[in-house]
């Protein structure tokens, strides 16, 4: 009986192991620009909380662009 469990737990394994290659090769993407893969990335991965203060803080510091011409002639 052992040796039809393990044979059963080592067919198992193998069919995950297949599944899970099928599924890394249909994840597969291309990307045109490092742009969009930049981008991809971001909506994947979070930065360490340490790392998105200081960025939030570096961006805070940062001055704020002049308005354009028609926003100051219209006063917006």
């Amino acid at each position: 009986m052992k040796k039809n469990s393990s044979k059963l737990k080592h067919q198992e394994e193998q069919r995950a192991a297949v599944q899970q290659q099928t599924a890394q090769q249909k994840t597969a993407l291309e990307f045109a620009t490092p742009e969009e893969l930049l981008r991809h990335d971001a909506g994947q991965v979070s930065p360490p909380p340490a790392v998105a203060r200081r960025l939030g803080e570096s961006i805070a510091r940062e001055p704020r662009p002049s308005r354009s011409w028609w926003q100051r002639f219209l006063r917006l």
